[in-house]
């Protein structure tokens, strides 16, 4: 059993690296925009490069600053914020649709990280 417990509880530790990047999308009940972004990107977005190096992760508007350190207030959702250890990078506020949202999430990805696309 202690075995057991062991892995689990290094697999919990190694599942995000310290100091990893995510990106934490902000999100409220009845946002048609983060409905959009649900239906156009979520599907897709743990397959890509950006998903890889960026896992999503959740927040609702209320639960912002409890959860991350933002640079400024988050007033619209979604709005998009790209953290390391919590604290904000860089921000996507709103969603302009699948043909916009990937070149500026790529565009914030290489200006504030070291991410580089495999594809590229």
């Amino acid at each position: 059993m202690i075995r057991t417990l062991t892995a689990l509880s290094l697999a919990a530790l190694t599942a995000l690296p310290l100091g990893a990047v995510e990106l934490v999308m902000v999100e409220q009940p009845g946002c048609i925009y983060c409905q959009r972004w649900d239906e156009e990107i979520a599907p897709a977005y743990p397959k890509t490069a950006e998903g890889a190096f960026a896992p999503l992760r959740r927040v609702d508007i209320s639960a912002v600053e409890d959860s991350v350190t933002p640079q400024r207030a988050v007033i619209f959702t979604p709005t998009f914020l790209l953290v390391e250890d919590d604290v904000e990078l860089g921000r996507l506020e709103g969603y302009p649709g699948a043909e916009f949202f990937w070149p500026m999430l790529d565009t914030l990805l290489h200006d504030k990280t070291d991410f580089e696309d495999p594809t590229e």
